[in-house]
């Protein structure tokens, strides 16, 4: 039996499935967000249409829909879906299930599909096993992970698969699941009779926190609290997600208003509504770790180097939080952020940054000039690796001629640095080193002045 059958097996006996097991999608109509990947027209929906579906790496948070899309996938062309979990597999099973789904497709035609969990947890070895299967074209491997792949897939199986990055589900994708859940006979809750009273709706879509099955679990759990035939109120939900809420409005915004207000009221210099901004933050029960993430992002994309203490101290906010919990950390979260908005502002190095990645994601994989290359080995130095390098400190102000771009972006100028606090020694720093290349280009033989 594959797992369709038993998925999908209604006379099973024991209890019923949890809500989100249920409401599970079964087709791509049914299936909510990634438009970015799986919409209308995507590479990879035609490739599924076409019956013609690489091995894939779903990399996202929880709840996003790796599982499910594995499982659609495998269901809208027809093949044979096997999944398992790197958590309690081993090698043995495994290479049990290769040879299975090797025999399957010679006496079927049909692909099997191996959905790992987590592939993320399992070892070389049993990644290693892999891979003959996968570039034979005999399985097709769906992993779905929570980490870098980059960082815990070996590269020889990750070259072998496409990945795709899925998003946390929108506030409005969760009000649709939840809404769908509510009105379906078949396999959700209509029988119960319930309806959501003003805001409800939007507590639960913010309160998931872009996780499907999150916010299905807290709609359960509320609907046997409250009990076949009534209403589910913003009350009931609080009562039953066992958190303070934040006061959400009809639209369910409120959240991302406060941050919003803080982030902007520190980058606008003004403290004191900076601290109310904050405490408005920690009264409505907000997760302290997560304001000191945005503080610590704030510290480099707005304050960046004109004040790189500034990034020290929300690390130490952090820690402090860590050993002292609430009510004692907060205050070192709100000592970071008076920091901040009194702090030189720049983004400099966040808009010069940001214009470096679209050319690394723009021209290619352009060759690191040979002179700039590490040369550990006789044979790297034989072919030229690291010949020509000129050593700074053995030259006059530690300024050279040497290039360090590749040769097609010769010229590229990102960092602008601003005059306020210590980046404005940076300017300094950059006038004279472009001034230096300037009169390089003007006149060659006076590049490279030793020292006397």
């Amino acid at each position: 039996m594959d797992f369709f059958e038993e998925s999908e097996n209604t006379d099973r006996k024991g209890p019923p499935a949890p809500l989100a097991d249920r409401m599970r999608p079964r087709s791509f109509d049914e299936f909510v967000g990634q438009d970015k990947i799986v919409g209308s027209d995507t590479p990879l929906r035609k490739a599924i249409e076409q019956d013609n579906v690489p091995s894939i790496i779903f990399w996202g948070p929880p709840g996003s829909g790796k599982t499910t899309l594995a499982y659609v996938i495998a269901r809208a062309t027809e093949g044979q879906f096997v999944p398992f979990s790197a958590v309690t597999s081993g090698i043995k099973e495994v290479k049990e299930v290769l040879r299975k789904a090797n025999n399957y497709y010679k006496m079927s035609g049909r692909r099997t599909y191996v959905f790992i969990d987590e592939i993320h947890r399992f070892n070389k070895a049993q990644q290693d096993a892999f891979l003959p299967y996968v570039e034979k074209g005999d399985i097709i491997l769906i992993g779905a992970t929570t980490e870098n792949p980059s960082f815990e897939v070996i590269s020889a199986l990750i070259s072998r698969m496409r990945v795709y990055v899925l998003e946390r589900l929108s506030v409005d994708d969760i009000k649709e699941i939840i809404e769908r859940a509510l009105a379906d006979s078949d396999r959700g809750m209509a029988e119960m009779g319930l309806s959501l009273d003003d805001g409800a709706l939007e507590f639960i879509a913010a309160a998931a926190d872009g996780d499907a099955r999150r916010g299905l679990s807290l709609l359960e759990t509320t609907a046997a609290y409250v009990g076949e035939g009534n209403i589910i109120t913003v009350d009931a939900l609080i009562k039953v997600n066992q958190k303070t809420a934040l006061q959400y409005d009809k639209a369910g915004e409120e959240h991302y208003n406060l941050i919003s207000a803080l982030h902007k009221t520190i980058r606008g210099g003004d403290p004191d509504a900076a601290l109310y901004w904050l405490a408005r933050m920690l009264e409505a029960g907000e997760d302290p770790l997560y304001i000191v993430r945005r503080l610590i992002r704030f510290a480099s994309e707005d304050i960046g180097l004109a004040d790189p203490y500034a990034l020290t101290l929300t690390m130490a906010a952090r820690d402090a939080y860590h050993f002292l919990g609430s009510p004692e950390g907060e205050l070192a979260i709100a000592q970071a952020v008076v920091y901040m908005a009194c702090a030189p502002k720049s983004n400099a190095v966040y808009t010069a940054f940001s214009k470096a990645k679209e050319d690394a994601a723009g021209s290619g994989s352009l060759p690191v000039p040979f002179w700039i290359r590490n040369a550990p080995t006789s044979l790297m130095k034989d072919l030229g690796y690291g010949k020509g390098y000129k050593y700074a400190h053995d030259f006059e102000d530690a300024l050279t001629d040497q290039e360090y771009f590749p040769k097609e972006l010769v010229g590229r100028c990102y960092y602008h640095p601003t005059d306020r606090g210590r980046e404005a020694k940076m300017v300094e720093h950059l006038r004279r080193f472009r001034a230096f290349r300037q009169k390089v280009k003007r006149s060659p033989s006076a590049a490279d002045k030793k020292k006397s």
